[in-house]
């Protein structure tokens, strides 16, 4: 079973436990839910503090290396809250 980091709590848990966030080629940020969408990935748990602590970190943005915009995390963020 492959593992990921979180970016918000930084553990190692299994790729299927974590929610991944996606940028392709165009530089847009979203939740990809399957784990299969093409592009760069970074993965938090499906918990909205670790969402928040990446967020402050700024820790999308190294990761994925991209701006994003507040909008995008807002979004992220309702996803996430749906999840």
């Amino acid at each position: 079973m492959p593992q990921r980091m979180c970016l918000g709590c930084m553990e190692m848990k299994p790729k299927k436990e974590l929610i991944r966030v996606v940028r392709n080629k165009e530089g847009e940020v979203k939740l990809d839910l399957t784990g299969k969408a093409p592009g760069r990935g970074a993965y938090i748990c499906r918990s909205v503090e670790c969402f928040e602590k990446a967020y402050k970190g700024k820790k999308f943005e190294k990761a994925l290396e991209v701006n994003i915009s507040p909008e995008v995390y807002e979004k992220l963020k309702e996803e996430l809250q749906r999840g």
